[in-house]
């Protein structure tokens, strides 16, 4: 039978791309939702909703709903997403000032790059200098003018810095000052202001340093100081301080009675701890020596008091803590996570506030009694990212201060009853991860934690552990553990046998039987000096939690092109590789690499045995540049890839580098502040940041034509689609060549979108299913393009055409939906059927159009879609004026489909007797219209001729009349059989081929209805 149908006109905005880019190419975020680490948080009194939170990799947020919902604000401003302080004008809450660069100084800590400014509430923002000052701990406004304000800068904390100090600006950023300066090894975490006169100022000087096997927290040097003029001159507070070394100090001092202040401080064991001073600081006493308040220091050392009430204070550690008696005494109170950072108070409400901690931020009513939720801040930090084989496939990584290894789907893989939340599993191990799934087995994942191996059964929730050793390694100087696991461990899969599974410690341990036993394939190959081999923690507090421990394999790869062929990196410099399956291995570091360098990853190429690729980082030494390597030979000799010069930045550290698995040269490169491609083996390279935010890429996949991205502070990333940089023809830095091009379309998994309302967006983004076709433009054509879609027999299943609706038709910037609800087609079928669709773009460059597998649907009031198409082999056809340009393309079935029990020849008869129905559905709305032509006052049934009577009776059977509950009439019931038939994959029920023969029938006797014969 052959079928005609009108298709609905779209109206939907138009994307300009540019020549020479690839701007129609977009990431998804895909989540997690759950928040990530924030290290500092504020509010204004003027809009007590309103709140502010700076994440550590995530930038800034606002909400202005008391945390209900949250948007970022600083993308598309800032340089870095590392937030150190935020401070907004209590008497102007629109003026907003930010420092960059995290004040919890761990060994990822994401860098500083200086102050920004908003005077419009986060609308937009300026950067106001500072940009080498490195870590910033505190900014206050002065209250009297909110264009004078205070910066203490910790500095640079891998190295000495002479930017370290207290800055000063009177006129809002154009230019500052350095009002305090003790040396480059000292800067200052606090300073506050008295707020009955902010001239007086007391900062707390802190002497810190990060290398990648040690912090040092504590000197001679630190302490703290107080100004009385503004910050024209300086006196260190000692009485009653501790007298030797002095480490991270925070300072509250109370609103309500200023001749307080509270200091907690960083000093040895005895000394450490909670003091007040009852005189603006002259003199303290130590009130408190509560261990939990002052635990891993460079990481918390927070205190805050009541605006109200000068007795009631909070200190945020691991724990979160209250006093009521002015610090003697303490109780835990019970957020939504734990690990402590910050909090802001509103000052006329103190059971109001905002709190933050390693799981986001939430805000209070009731004084901590409820809390909102974080499970609306997409500011997750992810080490690594792994995918699986399911359909859709899911990504795995460990999420920082998640009690668990976290997936998430990269589409909407089953409805939820509460998708605000998004799509998120456990998966064993913790935090560190990372999680792999086992290959052709979903259900089992290979995790980690802090070096411990195990293995997760999904389907039970359960979890065997095997580590290596079964030693616990906490506490320990890493020289005398039997084996050295970082905090973060890799796991690897072999490419060739999905039974055997790498781990390293300084060693590279396999097994084949998920953990039961392990062997040893490798001798020590790290670097392994001894005096990196220490407690780290110095001079006044341990910590030795593995995040430190120097000289393990931080990077493992087996070559995809020849089994035996292992890649091995470690976090102190030594690169090596074995040919014949770890009987001997040959240390390859390339010469010219300095030492000491942590090896983030290596990429054996998938094209070839003997190239490979390494990216190490080295900013943890002081030493921000990118490092890209790539030998030919098995690592006898290397190239760099990125002198600072060639589109990578100097100042922008590389931590993983990917080759592409179809195009050898493709290389895809994640560095602190964003990604990078090259299309010429690294000779060249340009940002492919696209609507990315600025966050550091931690690990990159390629999976089924999908560039897939973990970040350290904004989630899970999903780039749909990059063959067409596979398969683009280009010149060699990348450019477009002049030429038409139709790209050959893979072969394409047919999904139905659960039903899923994701209510509030929350900033995942999940489009409904549809098969992308790229081609590329050498110049914008006169004529519109047009695309096709045939059947092997023929058949146009769909027809598209470029082009903006005419003017005068209908609103051209309106939702599609509501276009198509608006619009009375002319329903005569001598039409010729195409759908105008501005998603269908005709410019110069690369242009995307995404086709929902769908024939085309009706057009008139009520539009329906078409029904899908059935798996089989189908031309893409696109005609550019006079040329036309085909390639042909495999539509498969959902594996999950045909795994429940439907068939092909299912899914083909569901089609037909869709098509059926829906041009049954046409002719009555034919009919309908042809009736709705005449205008016949149906309500003035008295004044009618016979035949329009009839007519209306006609009318009245086709349309259901306007009400509530009203009874559904024929094309109603035409549309309630369409959806039965094609909601879901599946062999139509008999019922359903009945009652498709009784519509006809109903519609064919009002066809035939004499009156009828004279439209």
């Amino acid at each position: 039978m052959k079928r005609i149908l009108l298709l609905p006109l779209l109206f939907l905005s138009l994307t300009i791309l540019a020549q020479e880019t690839f701007e129609t190419m977009k990431y998804r975020s895909v989540g997690p939702l759950r928040g990530g680490r924030v290290t500092t948080v504020a509010g204004t009194v003027l809009e007590p909703g309103t709140f502010y939170l700076g994440a550590t990799g995530g930038g800034v947020w606002k909400t202005t709903d008391y945390g209900t919902s949250w948007k970022n604000v600083s993308d598309g401003y800032f340089k870095t997403p590392s937030i150190g302080a935020i401070a907004v004008s209590q008497s102007n809450k629109d003026m907003v000032y930010v420092g960059t660069g995290s004040d919890g100084i761990r060994s990822n800590v994401i860098g500083g790059k200086g102050m920004y400014k908003s005077k419009n509430g986060g609308g937009k923002w300026e950067f106001i200098g500072l940009e080498n000052c490195g870590q910033i701990g505190a900014v206050e406004i002065d209250p009297r003018s909110d264009q004078v304000v205070y910066v203490a800068a910790i500095g640079q904390v891998f190295q000495p810095s002479k930017e370290r100090g207290i800055y000063k600006t009177v006129d809002g950023g154009q230019s500052w000052s350095k009002i305090k300066f003790i040396s480059e090894r000292t800067g200052f975490a606090d300073l506050e202001l008295f707020p009955d006169n902010p001239n007086e100022l007391i900062a707390a000087a802190w002497e810190v340093e990060r290398k990648p096997w040690t912090i040092k927290s504590g000197g001679s040097e630190g302490g703290l100081f107080k100004s009385l003029d503004g910050g024209k001159s300086w006196k260190k507070l000692q009485k009653g301080l501790p007298k030797g070394l002095i480490g991270k100090i925070d300072i509250a001092i109370s609103p309500s009675d200023p001749k307080l202040v509270y200091a907690l401080v960083e000093a040895d064991q005895q000394e450490r701890g909670m003091y007040l001073s009852r005189d603006r600081g002259e003199t303290f006493e130590k009130v408190s020596d509560k261990p939990e308040l002052t635990i891993r220091p460079f990481y918390y050392t927070n205190v805050t008091v009541d605006p109200k009430y000068p007795n009631k204070l909070y200190v945020m550690a691991t724990g979160y803590f209250r006093s009521d008696d002015f610090g003697k005494t303490w109780k835990r109170m019970r957020p939504p996570h734990g690990d402590n950072h910050d909090m802001w108070i509103n000052p006329e409400n103190p059971d109001l506030f905002i709190q933050a901690n390693d799981g986001g931020a939430n805000v209070t009513f009731n004084g901590g009694k409820t809390w909102s939720t974080q499970f609306n801040q997409n500011t997750s930090e992810i080490y690594q990212v792994e995918v699986d084989d399911q359909y859709p496939y899911w990504l795995y990584g460990g999420q920082q201060d998640n009690y668990s290894t976290v997936a998430v789907p990269a589409m909407p893989p089953y409805g939820v009853q509460a998708p605000d939340r998004g799509w998120i599993i456990n998966t064993g191990g913790c935090e560190t991860g990372p999680a792999v799934p086992k290959p052709g087995n979903a259900d089992i994942v290979y995790a980690n934690c802090k070096g411990r191996f195990s293995v997760y059964h999904k389907p039970s929730g359960t979890e065997r552990r095997y580590d290596v050793g079964a030693a616990n390694m906490y506490g320990h100087n890493p020289k005398e553990l039997k084996f050295r696991f970082q905090r973060v461990s890799p796991i690897h899969v072999s490419p060739h046998d999905n039974n055997v599974v790498y781990h390293t410690s300084q060693y590279v341990h396999r097994t084949r039987d998920e953990g039961r036993t392990w062997e040893i394939i490798s001798p020590d190959l790290t670097a392994f000096a001894e005096d990196k081999q220490v407690i780290s923690g110095a001079p006044l507090t341990r910590d030795i939690t593995g995040e430190e421990f120097y000289s393990t394999i931080y990077a493992i790869r087996e070559s995809p092109v020849q089994q035996g062929v292992i890649w091995v990196g470690a976090n102190d410099g030594p690169v090596h590789v074995t040919v014949n399956d770890g009987k001997k291995w040959s240390k390859v570091t390339p010469q010219g690499l300095p030492s000491g360098g942590r090896v983030d990853a290596v990429e054996p190429s998938p094209h070839s045995a003997s190239k490979a690729y390494i990216a190490v980082l080295r900013y943890q030494l002081g030493d921000w540049k990118p490092y890209i390597y790539k030998t030919a030979d098995f690592g006898k000799n290397w190239q760099l890839l990125t002198n600072g010069k060639n589109g990578i930045p100097a100042d922008a550290p590389v931590r993983v580098i990917r080759e592409d698995p179809e195009r050898a040269g493709l290389l895809y490169a994640g560095t602190e502040y964003g990604l990078y491609i090259s299309f010429d083996d690294g000779l060249n390279w340009q940002p492919f940041q696209q609507n990315l935010p600025v966050t550091p890429i931690t690990d990159i996949k390629l999976h089924r034509g999908d560039l897939v991205l973990s970040t350290m502070g904004r989630g899970f990333y999903v780039l749909d689609h990059v063959y067409a940089l596979q398969d683009l023809k280009t010149a060699a830095k990348g450019e477009m060549v002049a030429d038409n091009q139709l790209l050959p379309v893979h072969p394409y998994v047919r999904y139905r979108s659960p039903k899923v309302r994701m209510g509030r967006n929350l900033g995942l983004d999940y489009p409904s299913p549809a098969m992308i076709i790229d081609y590329v433009l050498k110049e914008q054509p006169v004529a519109p393009v047009k695309l096709e879609i045939v059947t092997k027999t023929g058949e146009i299943v769909a027809t598209v055409v470029s082009g903006r609706q005419k003017a005068g038709e209908v609103n051209q910037n309106a939702d599609a939906r509501v276009a198509r609800s608006k619009m009375l087609e002319n329903m005569s079928l001598n039409q010729v059927p195409y759908i105008s669709d501005n998603r269908l773009t005709a410019n110069q460059g690369l242009n995307r159009y995404r086709w929902d597998c769908r024939h085309v649907g009706t057009a008139a009031k009520g539009s329906t879609s078409g029904p899908m198409v059935s798996p089989g082999t189908y031309t893409i056809q696109l005609t550019i004026g006079d040329q036309v340009l085909t390639q042909e393309v495999e539509i498969k079935a959902d594996p999950r489909v045909i795994e429940s029990g439907v068939s092909i020849a299912d899914i083909k008869a569901q089609e037909s007797l869709a098509l059926d129905v829906l041009e049954l559905q046409v002719a009555a709305q034919q009919l309908q219209q042809k009736i709705e032509q005449r205008n016949i006052d149906m309500d003035n049934a008295g004044k009618l001729s016979k035949s329009e009577k009839e007519l209306v009776s006609v009318y009245k059977q086709l349309v259901t009349k306007e009400g509530t509950y009203e009874k559904p009439m024929l094309i109603d019931q035409i549309k309630y059989l369409y959806y039965v038939v094609a909601a879901a994959d599946q062999l139509p029920g008999t019922d359903a081929y009945a009652r498709y023969e009784e519509l006809q029938k109903a519609l064919s006797v009002l066809q035939n209805k004499r009156s009828l014969g004279k439209l």
